[in-house]
């Protein structure tokens, strides 16, 4: 006791923090969320909203009714949206929790003005892709959703038969051009890696160590 070394560091932020730091982060992450969830009000419905559309600390974006609205079983899925998502330089937020199909997004006080507004725009963008395969302009199992994320490799190759160009792939916002993440793997198979379970460590006997 009284080591500072054990100390939890949830203990040490608070203790740094102070009661004013404390609230203006709190006050702060509060905001954000309000501002994403305003913001993206006339794409995506937030859920557990009060009367006024106001939330706490996190808006949980409802993505559920898309998947009707461009095919049912086989539509966009909130999986599809947080593929995507890497295409626009984001990890997607906690997906599916705490209601399937939902993405629930927490911003927390570190996040600036700025960063706040190239995820608005991406999820608007992505809204507006969503809006082409429920018109039908782009098929329901080959669009940039269902693709994503794109990796350099796929975007550059010799083939490309997909109904949409390449930069509509890689460069969905012009800003992405000036500054772009390039996810290093293509789509995989979830449901086949949860159940395929396999050990990727170096061999004991090969381990040099």
């Amino acid at each position: 006791m009284g080591n500072a070394a054990v100390l939890p560091i949830s203990w040490m932020y608070c203790r740094m923090m102070g009661p004013q730091g404390l609230t203006a982060a709190s006050e702060t992450a509060i905001l954000s969320a309000n501002y994403i969830s305003t913001c993206l009000k006339d794409h995506y419905p937030t859920l557990y909203a009060s009367a006024d559309g106001w939330v706490a600390h996190e808006c949980i974006l409802d993505l559920r009714p898309l998947k009707e609205s461009t095919g049912g079983a086989n539509g966009i899925s909130a999986e599809d949206v947080a593929k995507r998502l890497m295409d626009y330089g984001f990890h997607a937020p906690t997906l599916s929790f705490p209601v399937p199909g939902t993405l629930m997004v927490e911003p927390t006080e570190s996040e600036t003005l700025a960063e706040l507004d190239r995820f608005i725009a991406a999820m608007v963008a992505i809204r507006q892709e969503i809006a082409q395969v429920e018109s039908g302009a782009w098929p329901q199992d080959n669009n940039p959703l269902k693709n994503a994320p794109h990796t350099a490799a796929a975007v550059t190759g010799a083939q490309w038969d997909r109904p949409y160009a390449r930069a509509t792939g890689a460069f969905p916002l012009d800003s992405l051009q000036q500054a772009k993440y390039w996810p290093p793997i293509g789509r995989i198979d979830n449901v086949y890696g949860d159940r395929n379970l396999f050990c990727s460590c170096v061999a004991v006997q090969d381990d040099d160590a």
